[in-house]
C-alpha cells in the first residue's frame, strides 16, 4: 500500500470515529470492508420533522484526491431541491479538496433541513423505503464530485478481496434480438455490497460479457436496522441506462409490498 493511501486511511479512521461519537445511534456502518457508511440527520433532535440519510462510500483515494461517493436517501427530496443541496455538497468538496469533509457536509445538510422546518407548514408524510413512488430514477443513484479532467470507472473486486462470501446463484435470461442489438439479462439475490462485487466478477470471466458494448447494472439491498437502501447503478456509456433499470427495481418493490399489504388485509 502506498504511504498516501496509507494516510488517506488513517485520516478516514480518525473522520469516522470522530462521527460515530457525535452522532452514536444515527451513525450506521454498512460495510466497513468496503468502507461504506450511513448517517441519519435532521433538522432537530427532540422533535424531528425533516429527516434524510447521507450514505457514503469512501474510496482509498479520499480526501488526499478524491470525494467520498455519496447519497442522499429521502422519499420527500426530489427535484431542485435535490439538485440544490447537491450542488451545496459538491461546493464544499471544492472549497475544502484535500480535507476531510463529511462533518462539513452533515452540518450543510442539517442547515438544509432547518431552514426547511422554519419555511413549511407541515412535515412531510412518512412513508417506508420500498413505498418510494414518484421518486425520478436518476434521484437515488450514487455519485460524486468529479476533480477536474477525472472520469469514473467501474471497479471489479478480485473474489479473494470480498470477505469470504459466496457467489448468489445466478439466472441467466435468454438472449433477445432486436434491431441487430442483443440483449442478456442476468439475475441473481444480493444481500452485501461484496456480493454485488462478486458477481460481477464472476460474469465479467464471459468473455461475452466483457466484449459487450454496454454492461449495465443495478441493485438494491435494504438496511433494515436504518429503513433504508443500499442502491447503485452503472450505465456504461448507455445514458441513463442504469438509472432506469434501477427505477424499475423500485418499482417492482413498491408493487411488492402493495401485494403483501392486500394479502394481509384478506386475513
Amino acid at each position: 500500500m502506498a504511504e498516501s493511501e496509507e494516510e488517506n486511511l488513517q485520516k478516514q479512521i480518525d473522520e469516522i470515529e470522530a462521527l460515530a461519537s457525535i452522532y452514536e445511534d444515527e451513525w450506521c456502518v454498512i460495510d466497513e470492508a468496503s468502507r461504506i457508511f450511513c448517517i441519519r440527520i435532521v433538522d432537530e433532535l427532540d422533535h424531528p420533522k425533516w429527516t434524510i440519510c447521507l450514505q457514503v462510500i469512501l474510496p482509498s483515494e479520499y480526501p488526499s484526491a478524491a470525494p467520498p461517493v455519496y447519497q442522499l436517501n429521502a422519499p420527500w427530496l426530489r427535484g431542485q431541491e435535490r439538485l440544490s443541496l447537491s450542488n451545496g455538497l459538491e461546493e464544499i468538496y471544492l472549497e475544502n479538496s484535500g480535507d476531510c469533509i463529511l462533518f462539513l457536509w452533515v452540518g450543510k445538510i442539517r442547515d438544509f433541513l432547518q431552514l426547511k422546518s422554519q419555511s413549511a407548514d407541515t412535515a412531510p408524510e412518512i412513508l417506508k423505503t420500498t413505498e418510494e413512488a414518484g421518486i425520478n430514477y436518476r434521484d437515488d443513484c450514487l455519485f460524486a464530485p468529479q476533480p477536474p479532467g477525472q472520469q469514473g470507472t467501474v471497479n471489479v473486486a478480485d473474489p479473494e478481496s470480498s470477505g469470504g462470501e459466496q457467489l448468489p446463484p445466478i439466472i441467466h435470461g435468454e438472449p433477445i434480438t432486436d434491431r441487430r442489438s442483443t440483449f442478456q439479462a442476468h439475475l441473481a439475490p444480493v444481500v452485501t455490497p461484496n456480493q454485488v462485487k462478486l458477481l460481477l466478477h464472476d460474469l465479467y470471466q464471459n468473455k461475452k460479457i466483457v466484449n459487450a458494448t454496454h454492461n449495465i447494472y443495478a441493485y438494491r439491498i435494504y438496511c433494515e436496522d436504518k429503513q433504508t437502501f443500499l442502491q447503485d447503478c452503472e450505465d456504461d456509456g448507455e445514458t441513463a441506462a442504469g438509472g432506469r433499470l434501477l427505477h424499475l427495481l423500485q418499482e417492482e418493490g413498491q408493487r411488492s409490498t402493495v401485494k403483501r399489504k392486500k394479502t394481509k388485509s384478506k386475513k
